[in-house]
């Protein structure tokens, strides 16, 4: 089974050109599943109903979230009402609106996609992912796993990766937006990348105008965020999991412009 998981779209200009570059890519490399990061799909930051389901109609199979889940509570019944956009399952109350984690049904198998959070420099503090995630995998049985990490350390994506090696079929980073030039297949067969990177405009500070960002760190006073526009790309990563074992054989990443 071939699965693609997509770096953080930023705003509309990312979910446009998603919507322009993914059905093609998805015919091209036979892609079975898609799954992508929209936390910061709405513009300003967030996720909303008309963003989530731009990319569901874009060819998007399940949204995973972040730390920006909640920053927009336009989205919180629509968290409820669908299934296929998950928010970190480790958000410490139980009344948390959506839910952690969601298994497609693909037919002849079935596919579990959970999101989690990271502690480290993180501006929401969420339960201890270890046991959250622990907790997730004695619920499952599907054969092919695939988690998204939002966290802010290289150090702590690492380390989860290295504890669900062999438990989950592929674990992939977001949040940075800047993409890692360290995939690989671990040893017990986990496909992994430390951070996918972003969907959105190239000449930018994390998908945001170059110079408003440049300002703030040279004044140190607040600054209203404006999304960049221009070229963009689409940071991306393909899977290849075999579907008796659940185990990653192949994997490459794209930075489709």
């Amino acid at each position: 089974m071939r699965i693609l998981c997509i770096g953080d779209v930023v705003g509309t200009v990312g979910c446009n050109f998603l919507r322009k570059t993914l059905p093609n890519f998805k015919k091209l490399k036979g892609i079975d599943l898609v799954v992508c990061n929209g936390e910061n799909s709405a513009d300003g930051n967030g996720v909303l109903p008309v963003s989530a389901d731009h990319l569901f109609t874009s060819g998007v199979d399940v949204i995973t979230l972040g730390n920006h889940t909640f920053q927009r509570k336009e989205i919180y019944n629509y968290l409820d009402d669908n299934e296929y956009i998950i928010r970190p399952c480790n958000f410490p109350s139980p009344s948390t609106p959506g839910r952690g984690y969601c298994t497609v049904d693909m037919g002849r198998t079935c596919v579990t996609v959970i999101s989690i959070m990271g502690q480290e420099f993180m501006d929401i503090r969420c339960e201890n992912p270890y046991y959250a995630i622990d907790e997730i995998l004695k619920k499952v049985d599907s054969k092919i796993i695939i988690v998204d990490m939002h966290a802010e350390t290289t150090s702590e994506k690492k380390a989860l990766g290295y504890y669900l090696d062999g438990r989950v079929s592929a674990f992939f980073g977001t949040h940075t937006h800047v993409q890692t030039a360290d995939e690989c297949i671990l040893k017990g067969g986990t496909g992994y990348i430390t951070d996918v990177g972003m969907t959105g405009p190239v000449e930018s500070v994390l998908g945001v105008k170059k110079e408003i960002i440049i300002n703030r760190f040279k004044t140190k006073l607040p600054e209203r965020f404006e999304n960049a526009d221009g070229e963009c790309m689409v940071n991306c990563i393909l899977f290849d999991i075999d579907e008796k074992t659940g185990k990653c054989v192949k994997l490459e990443r794209f930075d489709l412009r």
